[in-house]
Formats: C-alpha cells, structure tokens, sequence
C-alpha cells in the first residue's frame, strides 16, 4: 500500500500544485496554442512515419533468414536502452549542417539541408521509435501459426489479404499508439532539434516557461495539458493492444513459399539494409566522435559521471523497491497504479515537485534526489511487466509445493520467490539504470552549475558548440548506458544458473 501511495503521490499528488497555480487565471495564450499544435502535429507524423516504415521492414524480417539477423532483432527489441540524447548526437553528426551528408551536398555543389524543426524533430523520432515499431509489428508476423501458411500455399490463396493484413489491421493502431504516446515525451529531441515559436513542445515550453521567464502560471497550465495528452494516449495504447488474432499453432518453423521470387528477395534485403543503416550509422559516429573528443573533456565531467552513477544507483534501487512491493501485492489497482507513471511525463512530476519545494528549500539541493526519485518512477511500468509474468510463473510451478511446505510471507519471499525472480529483477534493474544514466529531464528544470549529470552537462556542450567534447561525453553515456544493463542483465542470469 506504501508503494501504491509513493507512485500515485508523485503522479497525481504534484498536480495540486499545478492546479492551484491556474485557479482562477485566464486561457492559453497563444504561444501555448502553437505548442499544443505542434505538440500533436509532430506526434501524429512521427508516429505514422514510424510504423508506416517499420511494416516493410518487420515483413521482411519474418520472411528472411541470414547471417546476424539474431542481433538485429535483439537491437530492435531494446531501442529504449539508446539515450535520447545520444542519439541526436548521432543525427547531427549524420544530418547535421557539418554532418557527412551536407558535406556530400556541398561536394556535388547542393544546397545544404537544415535538420532544425520540425523536420529535425521527426527524423530524431523515426530513428528512436522505428526500431520499437518494427519489433512490435515483428511480433504480429511471429504469432501468424505456420499451418495457416502451408494452407494458403496448398490452396494457391494469396498470403497478404488472407494473413498479413488482418494482423496488420489488429497490431497497428496499437502500435500507432504507443509510438505516438512516446513522441509526446521527447523533452531532449524538442530542446536540441527544436525551438523558436514555430517548433516548441509542450515540455519545452514548460522548460522555458520556469528557466527563462519564471512564469509559473504558464508551466503549470501547460503541464496540466501535458498530464492530460499523456494520460490519454497511453489509455489509448493500452485499449488498442490485442492479442493473438489468428490463434494458436503447433510451433512449427515458418515456411515462405510466397516470397521465394528474386525480386522479392532483392525487396526485402533492400528494406534490412536500409534499415540498418540508418539505425547503425550514426551510432557508429558518436563512437568515432565520441573517441576523438575524449582528449577534449571538460574538467567538469568527471564530477557529472559520478552524479549520474550516484542517480542511476538510486533510481534503480527505488524501481525495484516500489515494483517488487506493487508486484507481490498484485490485483487490478497495483497495476493500475503502476501503470501511472505512463500518463505523467518526468518533466511534468518534475514542474509539480518544483513548485512545492521551491518555497521550503533550495532547488539546487534537491536536484539530485529528485531527480533519482522521478527517474525510477519513470521505469517503474517497464519494471512491473517484466516482474509480473515471471511471478505468474513462479507461483504456477512452485505455490502448491511452497505451501505444502508451510512457506508462505517473508519466509516463502526469501526461499522461493526472490532467487527464480532474479533474472526479471537483473534486467528490470539494467533497465531502469541505463534509463536513468541517459535521462534529461527533471535535472534541467533543478540543477546549478556544479550539479550537472552527464547527460545536462552534454546539452550544456552541444548549446556552447564545442560538438567534439560533446560526442566525447556522449560516448560516455552510451557505454556506461551499456556497462550498467549489461552488469545488471548478466548479474540476475548469472545468480540465477
């Protein structure tokens, strides 16, 4: 139950604040007009963009087999453990007015291209949410039984509208949705790619609102609207999500008579290479970057390692704490009530917690709390999905045993349901500390200048244009992003063997 009100305190409790700073004031002006259009305008793109290019792409991906195509699609299954920021690093070392392709331009004596705005705001979300995309589509062609396919061969039936389009018509509003949830959260993509009056977020224009203008009035209205979007949408996912639509099979291997044709062939291999390519490419990049602007780190980096270790520890250990207590308590209401950090967005629990701290304390002292505390709330529902199948699984092959035993309360907790948990809880917590380690979120809004966290002081870099100390930092985050799930991941499997 303390778990429960912990999560729904931070999710709904700091929006009291907010309420009460937009009692009685007057309507959105209209800056705040335009930000909810492009708000919702770069969300719907993105996300059609997205999904409409991860279906050629997922398709292809059932239908081939080659060489390394086990690590493509474990790559695709873990897009969020990239750090945004990061990847827009990557983006403009590809993209970007001195990136490889304008300077391509510039040789054939082209006009360069621009990646700022809205154009530079859905690229960055392709690029994250194709491979997230991709893999949920993916999983629509996997659950396609192979008997239904050896009948359509058998009866010369075309494959595409008698299968693959009434999967298609079950998975992909589910997964428009969820993509287009995640694009409402991109505080990192709309600070660095964004900006100006014709291409600001709603969370950037919360950002602004406190840092450059301390109008709390407006932040607070505006993250109410944000609060709402978010709710929205991921009510929305959450509706749309089915399950299995053209039920079970006998687990045999799929065989594609219908896409044994050269072209098809060529199609499909057009489609992973393109794919990969731009997914690796600019992470190859930051890598050659990030290695040239190691000899050119700030001082101050050191120092911003240590905060981001000291945050991402935290986060994790509260992640875990709060899943493990929601998950053992089970019932429809603590999933429910784990499922609200999806609605309210880091930076809108962030704005709630500044206006009640700023009266009592310093902000600057609270920053790295806080921002450890939102953090892992943040991946509390990724936690709880991972957490709640293994239970389900513990309790159905060991609880008869375990109560025949007389083990029930801490004593079956310790024995039993902890050491077959582990492997759930090492990834939870890789998750939720490469989530954390790569965040740039609430740190912006509470930060001092000697408080930064690796990912601020990057952003901090990029807003300075010293671009090679910011790829050096940007390396940083990506191994240590990597270096943390994989201790974590490998830690749970292996205490588990």
């Amino acid at each position: 139950m303390l778990a429960a009100l912990v999560v729904a305190g931070l999710c709904l409790g700091t929006l009291l604040p907010l309420l009460g700073r937009t009692a009685g004031e007057g309507g959105l002006a209209g800056a705040d007009w335009a930000a909810l259009r492009f708000t919702l305008g770069q969300a719907v793109l993105s996300a059609g963009l997205s999904v409409g290019l991860a279906i050629p792409v997922a398709r292809a991906l059932a239908r081939r087999s080659f060489p390394g195509r086990g690590v493509l699609v474990t790559l695709l299954g873990a897009p969020f453990l990239l750090p945004v920021i990061v990847a827009v690093l990557g983006l403009l070392a590809l993209f970007g007015r001195q990136g490889l392709l304008n300077d391509g331009l510039a040789v054939l004596g082209l006009p360069r291209l621009s990646i700022y705005g809205l154009q530079g705001v859905i690229l960055a979300h392709v690029f994250l949410n194709l491979p997230l995309a991709t893999r949920l589509l993916l999983q629509g062609w996997q659950d396609i039984p192979a008997e239904r396919f050896r009948l359509a061969a058998t009866l010369n039936a075309p494959v595409g509208p008698l299968l693959e389009w009434p999967m298609l018509r079950a998975v992909v509003p589910g997964a428009l949705a969820a993509v287009f949830a995640l694009c409402l959260t991109s505080f990192s993509v709309a600070l660095i790619l964004g900006g100006g009056p014709r291409a600001t977020t709603l969370e950037l224009a919360v950002y602004q609102a406190i840092l450059f203008e301390a109008d709390f009035r407006s932040a607070a209205q505006l993250a109410l609207l944000q609060f709402a979007l978010c709710g929205g949408a991921a009510v929305l996912a959450v509706w749309l999500t089915t399950g299995p639509v053209l039920g079970a099979g006998l687990g045999r291997p799929v065989e594609r008579w219908d896409a044994g044709g050269l072209g098809q062939r060529l199609l499909d291999a057009a489609w992973i290479g393109a794919a990969a390519l731009f997914l690796l490419v600019p992470l190859g990049l930051v890598a050659l970057r990030g290695v040239q602007g190691l000899d050119d780190l700030p001082s101050a980096t050191w120092g911003a390692m240590g905060r981001s270790l000291l945050v991402a520890v935290a986060a994790t250990a509260i992640c875990l704490l709060l899943a493990l207590a929601l998950v053992l308590r089970g019932g429809g209401m603590a999933h429910m009530v784990g499922a609200l950090p999806l609605a309210a967005s880091p930076l809108v629990i962030g704005t709630g917690l500044l206006l009640i701290l700023r009266p009592v304390m310093a902000l600057q002292g609270a920053a790295l709390p806080v921002t450890a505390l939102v953090d892992g709330v943040a991946a509390l529902p990724f936690a709880l999905r991972a957490l709640t199948g293994r239970l389900a699984e513990v309790e159905a092959r060991h609880g008869r045993l375990a109560a025949s035993l007389g083990l029930s309360g801490l004593a079956k907790l310790r024995i039993v349901v902890l050491p077959l948990l582990r492997p759930a809880l090492g990834f939870s917590a890789g998750l939720a500390a490469a989530l954390s380690v790569g965040n740039l979120g609430v740190i912006a809004l509470f930060a001092g200048e000697g408080e930064a966290t690796l990912p601020l002081l990057m952003a901090r870099l990029m807003g300075a244009y010293r671009m090679e100390a910011a790829a050096g930092v940007g390396l940083l985050i990506l191994l240590l992003a990597l270096l943390l799930f994989w201790l974590c991941d490998h830690g749970g499997r292996h205490a588990a063997a």
